[in-house]
Order: structure tokens, then C-alpha cells, then sequence
């Protein structure tokens, strides 16, 4: 595989782990609203990009995302679900 292959798959990896990790996530409060709201604009903004061909930009989006989300959860600003349920 090559490197667009490898970094494609990559980046595909993370949306979908990014993607369910946010489902059932409840913002804890007006910044809490605010973070999620970013976490999906920059999962939208890596699938634009992909969708264009744009490699690294998709990755570095869905980077960001990730991020973002580790940062609201460090701040309690987001209710993350229970790492027992099913995704």
C-alpha cells in the first residue's frame, strides 16, 4: 500500500471511532454545546475534504476533532457515555 492508501485508511479509521464515541454524548452546559458543535463541524469539514481528495486535510480534521473532544472531556464540559455500553 501506498501512502494516500495508508493515510486514507487512516483517517476513515478515526472518523468512524470519532463518530460513534460522540453519539449519546451530552454537552454539560453552554461551552459543553459549543465544543460538541465544533467536534462536528471538523468531522463534516474531514469528509469534505476526503470526499475531494484532499488527504491531509481530511486527517488533520479529524485529528482536531479528536482534540477538541479529549479537551471538553478533560474540562467536564461533555458527558461522555459509559465505556461499558454498546457502540
Amino acid at each position: 500500500m501506498g501512502v494516500e492508501e495508508d493515510l486514507k485508511r487512516e483517517t476513515e479509521k478515526w472518523l468512524v471511532r470519532i463518530e460513534k464515541e460522540i453519539r449519546g454524548v451530552n454537552p454539560l452546559n453552554r461551552k459543553g454545546e459549543e465544543f460538541l458543535e465544533n467536534i462536528r463541524a471538523y468531522i463534516k469539514d474531514s469528509r469534505y475534504f476526503m470526499e475531494r481528495g484532499d488527504l491531509v486535510r481530511s486527517f488533520e480534521a479529524v485529528i482536531w476533532s479528536w482534540a477538541i473532544y479529549d479537551t471538553a472531556k478533560k474540562l467536564k464540559l461533555l458527558n461522555p457515555r459509559p465505556k461499558n455500553r454498546e457502540r
